[in-house]
């Protein structure tokens, strides 16, 4: 078994602030972090490997910094890294970018699994997995909250504000992952020596725009069919008011009224 999983280096949010000129982020001395819905999925590949043996490949697209969540990756029991890397796919939108790492995930191929976080911290939009799928014209379970290895097919359970799903899934098959799924763990010492020193250089392969089957027309900024205009801290206004009333009785009243003004109740 071929388990490939998806992994982006992302600002941790924390420590996130926005440039109120130019409604962009400040990135400079912002520490990067692996996006928590991947580290997530990053597990249960690694749950699947310890249980049934798999071979685990982590796949990150980003400059070249964005291999140190590759490292990350190795330290926690992936077996090899792909980074994905190009000036060509700067300013990818999530569209670009799906087409990208599909483009990559069929040159590794013979995959049986590909697992992908929910969603980024940075973004949000929960469109990259899904639209990998797409590409690669393999099914697709998001939101996975669980999942369990039956023989030749997988059981996922699918977690929504309505209620859990359960499904069969025939492999291959692409699986969002959410924080619901596991705990992840934390790599040991000799994971991280190995990682962070020569061995984990030599596991990591480098895939540039040359590399993949990909129309340049269709990657980039200049190939993104959508782009974000600004990006602001919401100001949060806070209004009291104090009721006025000679009983609590007209006071409650009051109150009724003004939450049906507003929609409220």
């Amino acid at each position: 078994m071929r388990i490939i999983v998806c992994l982006k280096q992302v600002p941790d949010t924390n420590e996130v602030r926005i440039n109120q000129e130019t409604g962009t982020l400040i990135r400079d001395g912002v520490p990067s972090i692996m996006n928590p819905d991947d580290k997530n999925a990053l597990e249960e590949a690694l749950k699947i490997k310890d249980e049934c043996g798999a071979e685990l490949i982590a796949v990150s697209m980003g400059p070249p910094q964005a291999k140190d969540v590759l490292k990350e990756a190795l330290a926690m029991g992936a077996d090899e890294g792909v980074l994905i890397s190009d000036r060509a796919f700067g300013g990818s939108d999530t569209w670009a970018t799906a087409t990208i790492i599909s483009a990559a995930i069929e040159k590794i191929g013979n995959y049986d699994i590909v697992f992908c976080g929910r969603q980024a911290i940075d973004g949000d939009t929960a469109q990259v997995g899904p639209e990998i799928a797409e590409f690669l014209n393999v099914p697709q379970v998001t939101y996975v909250k669980d999942v369990k290895v039956k023989g030749d097919k997988l059981e996922v359970v699918r977690y929504t504000e309505y209620g859990e799903y359960v499904f069969e899934a025939s492999t291959p098959v692409l699986l969002t992952a959410i924080k619901e799924l596991n705990n992840p763990r934390y790599p040991a010492i000799k994971g991280i020596i190995e990682a962070y020193g020569d061995k984990g250089e030599e596991k990591i392969r480098v895939f540039g725009i040359n590399d993949l089957n990909v129309d340049p027309t269709q990657i980039g900024l200049k190939g993104s069919p959508t782009n974000v205009y600004k990006s602001f801290v919401p100001v949060k206004n806070k209004v009291s008011e104090i009721i006025e009333g000679k009983s609590s009785k007209d006071k409650a009243i009051t109150i009724v009224m003004k939450l049906s003004e507003l929609n409220l109740i």
